[in-house]
């Protein structure tokens, strides 16, 4: 039995023990009748952790039950991703000074992407098998802090930032090997190359990620096991639909709207970058048998360059949900950005805002979601996740590959949208 079938038996099981119809489950997932329908058949697999955790408990399912089923989707999705290759981790270096903490103001208030005439008309909202109309911004599996005993991990290293170093990974879902590549320049960089626009990871939906350690002081001279895995996913849509590109490219010579899970590839083979706003959200596990503490989650923008006067793609004529996410909201234009925790809203309940310490180990996963913008500036940017394990302490660098994330603001750019009867894009 392949992973899919796995899951979707676990899916099938639950749901008739819940005596609830497709349709009924349906609406309580903002999908349709026809994809959950698919789900339960392993013809098509959730794009997004976040509907697992839903489905889990409309069907009450009890704690080893949602388990159970976390684990059986992150196994078919790693299938499912199966494209990219893992890279060893790198050997660990001493960690750099821990930078001292910088107060800044409140951000300012953060301007959507400006919507043309065409997206005030009632049109069918692009969908596909397998991408839901909502997400559920930080499903956590484990929200127990760490104990007293837990041991407090050093300042950040990573690439661009202290004295130590930190080579690249790529990082898809927990399989694969390969090699390491170099520490990224910590100088001024270029402009950025578009998310995906090189090597064949772009058109995965899993980006790589970074890894850095610090050697445990009971063990000196020897170099600790990064216990954490991460799956990266740097094109998440708001609502699974809605969501805008940059491109310089005319409206004549740019293809359709795609769905979800083919924006890297359709990114990339446009040169798009993501317009106003981003979503990166990041499924971690841990690697060993002890748990991991997931500490905190820092915001480095590596440089701000003057947007290109290109054109705004918007991939949707409009969808919703009642689903409002919890996320970490980053203000690409803040002096010294930071990861805010911001409630979100289900149906009038109040979703929690994220929050460290958290805990993460092999059988229990945690899903991030940050959700950055600007309004002025070109940014380069990535996270560094400091996590504490049984062997030490270290960083995750959360990137695009080994380059930093991309994301542009539009202040008067012309905004197109899809029009399918004419088959062509409109502003």
């Amino acid at each position: 039995m392949s992973e899919a079938e796995d899951f979707a038996r676990l899916m099938r099981e639950l749901k008739e023990r819940a005596g609830l119809s497709y349709g009924a489950l349906a609406r309580r997932l903002h999908t349709s009748t026809s994809t959950l329908h698919r789900y339960c058949k392993g013809e098509a697999l959730p794009a997004e952790f976040a509907v697992v955790d839903r489905f889990a408990q409309a069907c009450g399912a009890t704690r080893e039950e949602a388990l159970d089923l976390h684990r059986a989707w992150l196994l078919a999705d790693a299938r499912r991703r199966a494209g990219a290759a893992e890279v060893p981790v790198p050997a660990p270096v001493p960690e750099a000074e821990s930078e001292p903490t910088v107060v800044v103001s409140p951000d300012p208030e953060l301007e959507p992407v400006a919507r043309g005439a065409w997206y005030r008309r009632r049109a069918a909202v692009v969908a596909a098998a397998g991408v839901t109309a909502g997400a559920v911004a930080v499903a956590l599996l484990a929200a127990a802090g760490p104990g007293p005993g837990a041991p407090h991990a050093g300042g950040s290293t990573g690439t661009g930032s202290g004295a130590g170093t930190s080579a690249g990974t790529s990082a898809p879902p927990f399989a694969g090997s390969g090699s390491a590549s170099a520490p990224a320049s910590t100088g001024a960089p270029e402009p950025t190359p578009p998310s995906g626009a090189t090597g064949s990871a772009g058109a995965t939906a899993a980006a790589p990620v970074q890894p850095s350690a610090s050697p445990p002081a009971s063990a000196p001279g020897r170099d600790p096991v990064v216990p954490l895995k991460a799956a990266v996913r740097s094109h998440v849509w708001t609502a699974g639909c809605d969501h805008a590109y940059l491109s310089e490219r005319g409206p004549g010579s740019v293809p359709p709207p795609p769905v979800e899970a083919d924006a890297p590839a359709w990114a990339s083979a446009q040169r798009a970058v993501h317009a106003g706003t981003q979503i990166v959200e990041v499924t971690l596990h841990g690697t060993g048998e002890g748990a991991v503490v997931l500490e905190d989650l820092e915001v480095r923008v590596a440089a701000r360059r003057k947007p290109p006067a290109w054109n705004v793609y918007q991939m949707s004529q409009g969808c919703g949900g009642g689903l409002t996410p919890a996320v970490f909201a980053v203000n690409l234009d803040a002096p010294r950005p930071l990861a805010r925790p911001v409630a979100g809203n289900d149906g009038g309940n109040t979703l929690p805002a994220p929050s460290f310490p958290l805990r993460v180990s092999a059988a229990e996963p945690a899903v991030l979601r940050v959700e950055a913008a600007t309004t002025g500036c070109d940014c380069d940017w990535s996270l560094d996740l400091r996590w504490t394990g049984p062997s030490g302490s270290g960083t995750l660098r959360i990137d695009e590959g080994g380059r930093p994330l991309r994301t542009s603001a539009v202040p008067g750019r012309p905004v197109y949208g899809y029009a399918p009867e004419q088959g062509r894009w409109v502003r």
